[in-house]
């Protein structure tokens, strides 16, 4: 996984990762606390009673080995559980502790989210942990907290309060604790629609069986390839932030050639993501010193087959893949943009994206542009990395008014006379 805060220092990237957290609804002003554990044993912490939202670098305390703290406030009341994990799991450097809504809801009801629900998150989070409630800032608490983390686990819920997340680094932990949200929300989205499919032992397998492209020197980018890795960027860190992404998964891509695109790389940040950062595919090759994204193979069956796909998206919002997890119908006839942009959304079996991408590619096509990957997202291709990005929004917009809709009553669709005054009126059928 690439971790772009080696060289920042702690106070720089405890700031940043909170901004971070804050900025997307994950915690409240007053709520949640991060901390990394120096190589010198030092722990810095965000303070008390200071806002989440306004954070500043010279507010971030460090507490010595021998205890002496240093900063303008004192430390999180909740030093104390940041303190224990990282006595009973050296292997931890960085910690997160927020109340992030869905798995706030999961802790009220003493649950965890079950992380077969998505190969990504089984990867990235492994199984969470569950730990019986005590007074916050209690050493009871931290007892009880770094005790489930004793037994392995890197994520635990804790019984009406949260969820606190360690890693080897705060990024690291942050992704995990991201992953782990998104499962938890894709799940009682999904819950709404019907039952949760589960992967299987051997379904969570299939990912890791990937070869990895032989590498070539590129020659030097032309402007065209420039240009387009500077949209392809843009699109990607703008689909970040509205939360059709998360940081380590999503894949987007954009046809350079005939034989050659651009591709997102594998595990890196999509919020941080860097044109140098993108990966030139040409001739079933990678760019030599980097790695592609793992859907390389299935965008270059699709680039094969259908020559007027140029952009490629492997998305993961929320209420679409509540839909992949279901078993329950995406219908776009909604509103006359949705099925305009959408058509009649498709869906693929759990396996097809881990082939050669043959079976992918009959499947979707500039007719049937949305496909719903069972239990892995989805995809979406357009003639344009604008088209297919905007195919995207409104396929997230459209499954969320349909969720939306199970509270009110029964959805309306539109007729078939409707869709094929449609299809004349836009679509030239």
């Amino acid at each position: 996984m690439s971790d772009n805060s080696k060289f920042l220092h702690p106070r720089d990237e405890i700031m940043q990762t909170m901004e971070r957290i804050y900025h997307y609804r994950m915690t409240t002003t007053s709520g949640g606390n991060l901390s990394l554990h120096d190589a010198d044993g030092s722990i810095w912490i965000t303070p008390a009673r200071v806002d989440k939202g306004n954070i500043r670098r010279e507010d971030i305390v460090c507490v010595r080995p021998d205890g002496r703290v240093e900063g303008l406030h004192p430390p999180s009341s909740e030093l104390p559980f940041h303190r224990m994990i990282y006595t009973k799991r050296p292997d931890l450097r960085g910690i997160v502790h927020a109340h992030p809504v869905a798995l706030v809801a999961f802790s009220i009801t003493r649950q965890v989210p079950d992380t077969r629900l998505f190969h990504q998150s089984m990867t990235v989070c492994g199984k969470p942990g569950f730990a019986p409630y005590a007074l916050p800032g209690s050493e009871r608490l931290g007892a009880n907290v770094a005790e489930i983390f004793a037994e392995g686990f890197d994520s635990v819920l804790l019984e009406n309060h949260g969820v606190v997340v360690g890693g080897e680094t705060l990024q690291n932990a942050f992704q995990r604790f991201e992953t782990l949200e998104f499962t938890a929300k894709t799940t009682i989205k999904a819950r709404i629609l019907g039952a949760c499919r589960l992967l299987t032992d051997d379904e969570l397998e299939l990912p890791h069986r990937f070869k990895k492209f032989a590498e070539f020197e590129p020659d030097p980018p032309t402007s065209e390839e420039k240009e387009l890795r500077r949209e392809l960027c843009e699109f990607t860190r703008r689909g970040y932030r509205q939360r059709l992404f998360i940081s380590t998964g999503g894949s987007f891509s954009a046809r350079l050639s005939d034989d050659s695109f651009l591709i997102t790389p594998y595990r890196v940040d999509r919020q941080t993501l860097r044109e140098e950062d993108l990966v030139l595919v040409k001739n079933g090759r990678q760019e030599a010193g980097k790695r592609a994204s793992r859907a390389s193979r299935n965008h270059a069956a699709v680039y094969a087959a259908h020559p007027s796909i140029d952009s490629i998206i492997n998305a993961f919002p929320v209420n679409t893949t509540a839909f992949g997890v279901t078993r329950t119908e995406l219908n776009s006839r909604t509103i006359p943009e949705s099925y305009i942009l959408l058509r009649d959304v498709g869906r693929a079996p759990y396996g097809s994206q881990f082939h050669n991408g043959a079976e992918l590619a009959a499947v979707v096509s500039p007719e049937k542009p949305i496909v719903l990957l069972e239990n892995d997202g989805v995809l979406v291709v357009g003639a344009s990395v604008l088209e297919a990005f905007d195919r995207l929004e409104v396929l997230e917009s459209t499954a969320e008014a349909l969720i939306n809709s199970r509270l009110l009553g029964d959805v309306a669709p539109m007729s078939d006379a409707v869709i094929d005054e449609l299809k004349a009126a836009f679509l030239g059928c």
